[in-house]
């Protein structure tokens, strides 16, 4: 596979003109471009980027193949207002664990121009995580890490999902971790104009320094999921 060398920046022409022209006749007229100027940077991003994240999360997986680390770009309109059928984004996402991918914490990359939007964590938890999230949330050693974890972030970073109005029945509202617990999901992300980075190799180096410092959520949820017993399955 070929070296990373970065995005070049037809890349975010690509999904200029997608958003212009989101069509069947126009994507296939275009695909050889989106194969070479979006899929193959993609791919060697994922392996670049698999590599440096094994420095932070040794059992990193980084998958190269469309619908395995690179989302496809091709949208689910059966039961969407919207019918539009292909995402005017590049969504790449390398993740820590044994389990189904939608179940493991990871680190995400989000590229739709005019913006780069980096993530860590889980988006939406399913009935195990959300259960073991809860309990782990109140406990008091797993809560107090959570705890720091969203503390130290959230310095620096927006911490989500909060999705609930109020605290779940059966735990108290006035717990420390009481916010906490209307989440449905737990993430870290930053959202900034594409960087120049973006075009070179350095980009690497760059979502490595934002995903290191949002880390210690990725950690949290990574020993979550084993708690929960969804790995291996």
């Amino acid at each position: 596979m070929k070296k990373f060398s970065g995005f070049p920046e037809e890349t975010a022409k690509f999904f200029e003109d997608l958003s212009r022209n989101n069509n069947k006749a126009w994507f296939a007229e275009n695909k050889p471009e989106f194969e070479s100027v979006v899929i193959a940077p993609a791919r060697a991003f994922v392996e670049a980027m698999g590599q440096k994240l094994m420095k932070l999360a040794p059992g990193i997986i980084a998958d190269p193949r469309v619908d395995g680390s690179i989302f496809r770009i091709y949208r689910d309109i059966r039961f969407s207002k919207d019918k539009t059928p292909y995402k005017a984004h590049l969504g790449i996402f390398l993740w820590e664990g044994e389990g189904p991918k939608k179940e493991c914490s990871g680190f995400y990359v989000h590229l739709e121009p005019p913006d780069l939007m980096l993530g860590v964590g889980i988006y939406s938890f399913s009935k195990p995580l959300l259960d073991e999230y809860r309990k782990s949330a109140v406990h008091p050693k797993h809560g107090a890490v959570l705890a720091e974890a969203v503390n130290e972030v959230s310095e620096d970073y927006v911490v989500g999902v909060q999705h609930y109005k109020r605290v779940p029945r059966g735990f108290e509202p006035d717990h420390e971790n009481a916010q906490l617990l209307l989440h449905n999901g737990l993430t870290a992300w930053e959202m900034t104009p594409i960087p120049k980075e973006l075009s070179t190799s350095v980009f690497v180096d760059y979502c490595y320094e934002s995903f290191s410092n949002m880390a210690p959520i990725h950690f949290w949820l990574r020993d979550m999921v084993k708690r929960a017993g969804v790995s291996g399955q």
